[in-house]
């Protein structure tokens, strides 16, 4: 964030109108389809689909990508939300790239809401594990070590990518708001920020940062995943830089 309170843009991040483009993040839906709200984000319409002003899209994602590094680089957590199919594979991929939780299957109702019962279910999970890898399980009968593994494997599967989250995150970065209308209504209702790629079809009122984007198209859904997570990584380096030049402070205090 510059003097002004203004977010920097990274525009060495920022795609060219070209691969923006090409990753046919311009394709909204059709015009009968369209949300009013989003129409400052529309350049027009061709063949009954609204056209995304890609340029609206370029900085947005400066502001987007300048406000996640700035979060992470505090040592904030970004949660990535996507679970529609052609999302799925994706949003593994880069919150794994980027060390940061995810979740691409179901939403778990409550999972910001009511966190307390989502982190006892994780610390469940995480003893059974333990005594799982240290054979401790050994001094159960057959029968309820295989009750005690699916357990463990029901748990896996309904936690996923939040497993190993240990407190609320600090923002959400959804992939289509209608799809994950749960989500959103929960980070707002606990005052967690929401950066999400809105289509033609949304309402982006509730977003804090609004991406202008094609959020079916798999190019385009990786596109924004990718430049999420490196922005992330940028943060995170330099939350790691300032913990070990604070470090290296106090060691020279004590000599």
């Amino acid at each position: 964030m510059d003097k002004k309170g203004t977010f920097l843009f990274f525009m060495a991040q920022i795609p060219s109108l070209v691969e923006l483009l090409q990753a046919g993040a311009h394709f909204g839906h059709q015009t009968s389809h369209w949300h009013p709200k989003m129409k400052p984000f529309i350049f027009g319409e061709r063949s009954g689909i609204h056209i995304i002003h890609l340029e609206e899209t370029q900085k947005a994602l400066g502001h987007a990508l300048s406000f996640l590094k700035s979060v992470t680089a505090r040592g904030g957590l970004v949660l990535f939300v996507g679970t529609k199919r052609q999302a799925q594979e994706t949003v593994k991929k880069y919150a794994d790239e980027c060390g940061m939780p995810f979740v691409n299957e179901r939403w778990l109702g409550g999972t910001l809401t009511n966190f307390g019962q989502i982190k006892n279910t994780i610390k469940e999970l995480k003893t059974l594990k333990d005594q799982r890898d240290k054979g401790e399980l050994r001094k159960y009968t057959k029968r309820e070590q295989l009750m005690i593994q699916r357990r463990i494997e029901e748990m896996e599967g309904k936690l996923g990518g939040i497993a190993t989250l240990e407190r609320v995150p600090d923002v959400l970065f959804i992939y289509d708001v209608r799809n994950e209308k749960t989500a959103l209504e929960e980070a707002k209702s606990i005052g967690i920020k929401v950066v999400a790629v809105c289509d033609s079809n949304v309402n982006p009122q509730d977003v804090d940062y609004v991406i202008p984007g094609n959020d079916d198209a798999v190019k385009a859904i990786a596109l924004f995943a990718r430049l999420a997570a490196e922005a992330i990584k940028e943060g995170t380096a330099e939350a790691a830089r300032t913990k070990a030049a604070t470090a290296t402070k106090e060691v020279a205090k004590t000599n």
